[in-house]
């Protein structure tokens, strides 16, 4: 039996069940998905100051679901949040979404175009896009959406959404759809049968590559910049935070 732990890094439960429904339709039937909701933070993350807050309690799920015998880990926010002290944290994988999906539409297209939520949410993505060596082939797209605006039927939210994806097709070229938040993971089949092209969730994306690693036998390396942190006292409400 493999173990994930998907972690929602905002504090929004039903948002938590979405993701988890979406990671355990892709789920391989020797997997056991147990989704996890921060317990402190904002109840979205939309930009970089919402990203910081939601470090800690996004952490610390994190360590908790490794000492409870979690074999990996997804950070289910398409701004990869934390990721990198996650994984200089603890020994397990641990796998950003926005990494996955990006990776994964490489495979399986030369262009594509990733539709995100607010405009401010953007430039972060594209970042990652650089990051990740994807600038060449992936464009990033707002489509004007607050994040829990996806959960209101009556928001107009999808509507919104499937208009940028029209853009996307008809002015990026887009050969393939990546659905920039955690939030849409349950739209993913939905939109691809509707625009006829692949539509990649990163929630799915990140599960599939998670089991991967884990059938690999392959842990983060603690050599070099994810090694682990130098023992020190933290002050203040982040004492409990301090490394071992």
């Amino acid at each position: 039996m493999t173990r994930i732990a998907v972690v929602n890094p905002n504090t929004t439960a039903s948002m938590t069940t979405t993701i988890g429904h979406a990671a355990r339709l892709v789920a391989g039937p020797g997997t056991e998905i147990v989704a996890v909701t921060s317990s402190m933070g904002p109840v979205s993350i939309e930009g970089y100051y919402d990203e910081a807050f939601a470090l800690p309690g996004l952490l610390h799920e994190i360590g908790k679901a490794e000492h409870a015998g979690m074999q990996a880990a997804v950070i289910a926010c398409f701004d990869d949040t934390g990721l990198d002290a996650a994984r200089a944290m603890v020994r397990m994988p641990v796998i950003g979404i926005c990494e996955a999906a990006l990776a994964t539409a490489s495979f399986i297209a030369k262009r594509f175009t990733v539709v995100t939520t607010m405009e401010r949410s953007r430039v972060p993505i594209e970042e990652l896009v650089q990051r990740y060596g994807m600038a060449g082939r992936a464009r990033v797209r707002a489509a004007n959406i607050a994040v829990l605006a996806l959960e209101d039927p009556n928001s107009g939210a999808r509507d919104r959404l499937r208009n940028e994806i029209v853009r996307a097709i008809a002015e990026d070229n887009a050969e393939a759809i990546v659905l920039g938040c955690a939030g849409m993971a349950d739209l993913a089949q939905t939109l691809a049968h509707e625009f006829g092209m692949p539509v990649i969730d990163g929630v799915g994306a990140a599960v599939k590559q998670a089991e991967a690693l884990v059938a690999l036998g392959l842990g983060t390396s603690k050599r070099g910049a994810y090694a682990p942190p130098v023992a020190k006292p933290y002050l203040g409400a982040l004492a409990e935070f301090a490394p071992a």
